[in-house]
């Protein structure tokens, strides 16, 4: 929780309790249905709540924002999102049922009121959203293809619609059809954190 506070001072007295309780939440149900490797449950915080917050580091969405988050395994980034911005409205997707249990649990347990689990394939999802937003589910060539269809022409926010995703390592070759429109910034930018060296927030106006 430290690590969370150190960036996000200004939580209400709400969000940190909903933030306190994932580790003990999520430990409970990671012995149950394997969503966190099971050797890095212990870096529950700084490996997958504060790698999901590195998008509320890049970006405020605004209260009423809509946002897709595709192949949400257990519930990130979409879950820690969802906690820092309760006036937006979260759909949480993913192709496996009981990883969507997961995360509907987890919502429940904390009182998360904006989020929406669904167990759905994102070729499924027809409705539209401001933003998608995704943590390294597959090639960006291939996510975008899918999503494409899901952004909504209403905008809303100072930036444009499109999808923030996360992503590590060497994406030179799947970044480079998108080169003149994607920004592309390294975490190690906003957290001070020897694990974010070559991962990266990319944003995507579609």
């Amino acid at each position: 929780m430290q690590h969370i506070l150190s960036y996000f001072p200004h939580l209400t007295d709400e969000q940190q309790r909903q933030f306190a309780a994932l580790d003990g939440l999520y430990r409970d149900w990671n012995s149950k249905i394997n969503v966190i490797s099971r050797k890095d449950i212990d870096n529950l915080y700084v490996h997958h709540v504060l790698h999901s917050l590195a998008i509320a580091k890049a970006c405020h969405f605004k209260p009423g924002t809509r946002i897709l988050d595709f192949g949400t395994g257990g519930g990130f980034p979409g879950i820690p999102l969802a906690i820092m911005f309760p006036d937006c409205h979260f759909r949480l997707i993913d192709g496996t049922g009981k990883k969507v249990r997961v995360a509907q649990e987890v919502a429940d347990a904390i009182g998360l009121k904006n989020v929406e689990p669904v167990h759905r394939r994102g070729e499924e999802e027809k409705d539209k959203f401001d933003f998608v937003v995704s943590r390294a589910v597959m090639p960006l060539p291939d996510l975008v293809k899918i999503i494409r269809k899901n952004i909504s022409k209403t905008q809303h926010n100072a930036y444009p619609n499109g999808l923030f995703v996360l992503k590590g390592g060497n994406i030179a070759e799947e970044t480079r059809p998108f080169a003149k429109l994607l920004q592309q910034t390294p975490i190690t930018d906003l957290f001070d954190d020897e694990w974010f060296k070559e991962k990266y927030v990319l944003y995507l106006p579609l």
